[in-house]
């Protein structure tokens, strides 16, 4: 079947029309499979990235973001039109409440369910969503893009029947080609209602200005520096140099043992970072590795090193769900000495190190890993949470998991997986203590439109946000660019701490420095981020009213002013650019100096 581009457009009613006008339509390629519509993206560099996502399941669903983007009749307004039965399925248009969807019924296999046949491009990166619903019960359902190079997962959402619930999610793909959109569920007795679907391409150029413009509200503010001589006089024409001593955003890596002993590792890695994590020395098969048997003398003195020089440290962990992963003594117990021990574990680290921590990995991967619910039954998780909360009530609590954001699709640690076992949490703290969310980040090849919307939906449910073991394949340095970007520029992010710390036999993963300190090409992509999140050498020059305004990352800040009126060689002034959710980023801080 083939058609030309304007025989195809006259056949598009008003709405279709507007789409491939929006869109910006180029081409129409007549493919074996039918046809395909070529988009090549917005050409509009002002549009913004959306990143609403709702964890509510509505009886109406929102309107679908960016229009529906590339996706034609989204809101199902105009019947079937674009879409197809897909596998077994039938298909179907319906209303509700004077809302139309789409409904794949009759479904045999996991599937079976409607599609849309798009042309998708190796260059741009995509952000999906959609509103689902399904006939009964409870029931994950993803997002899947057939591809010439096989199915990509665009993202999943806990469909309910009854309501609407926002799946968010996004891709990008290996070739340019066709590709074709349909959804999954493993209920084959559920129909899949579909409604609001969106799919918008971004260029790289698009989405790096997302990030700029993100950085720019959430890690910057302007601020304002007036120079005055003794009588209040501005002073024009001053040569102010600012110097940034300390960054606020925490940025840091695991460390090892072995930097208590090591200098070159110790001046490397103070002059880089604010906040670290332990990599295996607070674990319990390192502080009772025999039973009754704690020592706790490398971990104090990681720590004591650490308040040394200014560093912020996570405590990691608690306990451990996976079961290989015990004191060698621990799997043998009964489970009424199970509990005690467990018990005895959390009173003894907690109390140890109350108040010294800004979190605590309280039972780590355990989405992934059912260790003690397993032995101590389904309320194990929450019960810790609950002890550790008593006896360390302003430290945050985090569950801390892979996956959540590396890997998309229905896996075991997805974000609505998470937000599910996290409100569990929450429900035995009784909606008190302060509950973190941590995501390890340990990426393979980051699809990073996946990692920014379930970063989104996550952020939807108002828990402060970590990346807390962040590492990729060290041959690919160019990833860690990527993600440390991405993250750095999200909103919710409060920090971000890689899992790089160096030992004599190699790195868990990824190393920053070889044994001599000298950075590895990851070092090189953290020193090249640094750089561009900090202020070294600024300088400007007052105008006719005193006043030099610039933009500067929150952070601890010097600033020396030189004029020939100035009765100091040099006046230094220190000053404070801080983080708030009080103050609009518009709002310039003022900072005078006076001579």
């Amino acid at each position: 079947m083939s058609s030309s581009g304007p025989d195809l457009v006259c056949q598009l009613d008003n709405v279709q029309a507007l789409l491939f006008l929006r869109s910006q339509l180029l081409s129409v390629e007549d493919l074996e499979n039918g046809i395909y519509i070529s988009f090549f993206g917005l050409a509009n560099d002002a549009l913004s990235y959306d990143y609403t996502a709702s964890l509510e399941c509505l009886e109406k669903p929102h309107k679908p973001q960016y229009g529906g983007g590339i996706i034609l009749n989204p809101e199902l307004n105009h019947g079937l039109k674009g879409w197809s039965a897909f596998g077994g399925a039938e298909m179907e248009n319906r209303a509700s409440g004077g809302n139309t969807f789409i409904v794949a019924h009759s479904r045999k296999q996991m599937n079976d369910s409607i599609s849309q046949k798009l042309h998708l491009h190796k260059d741009k990166l995509y952000t999906f969503s959609a509103w689902i619903q399904v006939s009964s019960g409870n029931t994950p359902v993803t997002a899947v893009f057939r591809t010439n190079s096989g199915p990509q997962y665009a993202g999943a959402v806990f469909a309910e029947s009854g309501c609407w619930s926002m799946l968010k999610g996004g891709l990008t793909v290996d070739s340019s080609g066709p590709a074709e959109l349909y959804f999954e569920s493993e209920d084959t007795s559920v129909e899949i209602w579909v409604d609001s679907i969106s799919l918008q391409p971004f260029t790289q150029e698009q989405w790096t200005s997302h990030q700029d413009q993100s950085i720019e509200k959430t890690r910057k503010r302007k601020v304002r520096l007036q120079a005055t001589d003794a009588h209040g006089n501005p002073i024009a024409g001053a040569k102010m140099a600012i110097k940034q001593n300390k960054l606020n955003f925490p940025f840091g890596s695991a460390i090892s043992k072995y930097i208590l002993s090591n200098t070159a590792y110790q001046n490397w890695f103070t002059s880089r970072f604010t906040v670290t994590v332990f990599e295996n020395e607070l674990k319990w098969y390192s502080t009772e590795w025999s039973r009754g048997k704690e020592d706790y003398s490398v971990p104090d003195a990681m720590l004591r090193f650490a308040k040394q020089h200014g560093l912020a440290v996570r405590g990691h962990n608690i306990l451990w769900d996976n079961g290989n992963n015990q004191p060698s003594w621990v799997p043998s117990l009964s489970n009424s000495e199970l509990q005690a021990a467990v018990d005895k574990r959390i009173n003894s680290v907690v109390r140890r190190y109350s108040g010294q921590f800004i979190g605590w990995d309280v039972v780590n991967e355990n989405l992934h890993f059912s260790f003690f619910e397993s032995r101590l039954g389904a309320k194990a998780t929450g019960v810790a949470f609950q002890k550790t909360r008593q006896l360390d009530g302003r430290t945050t609590l985090f569950m801390n998991e892979y996956d959540t954001i590396e890997k998309s699709g229905k896996g075991s640690a997805s974000p609505d997986k998470y937000l599910q076992k996290l409100r569990e949490i929450q429900s035995f703290l009784r909606g008190g203590g302060n509950l973190g969310i941590g995501l390890e980040g340990h990426f393979r090849t980051p699809n990073i439109p996946y990692m920014r919307s379930a970063i989104d939906k996550l952020a939807a449910a108002k828990f402060p946000i970590w990346i807390t073991e962040l590492d990729v394949d060290p041959s690919q340095p160019m990833h860690l660019d990527q993600v440390l970007r991405e993250a750095h520029a999200h909103p919710a992010i409060h920090g971000i701490v890689m899992w790089a710390a160096w030992k004599p036999e190699g790195c868990f993963r990824m190393c920053l420095t070889d044994s001599n300190f000298k950075n590895t090409p990851t070092g090189d992509v953290v020193d090249k981020l640094l750089q561009q999140w900090t202020h070294a050498g600024l300088v400007g020059t007052t105008d006719a009213d005193g006043f030099f305004e610039t933009s500067l990352f929150h952070g601890d800040y010097e600033v020396a002013i030189t004029h020939p009126t100035v009765t100091n060689s040099s006046l230094i002034h220190s000053f404070k650019v801080a983080s708030s959710t009080d103050i609009s980023p518009e709002s310039a801080l003022l900072v005078k100096v006076s001579a």
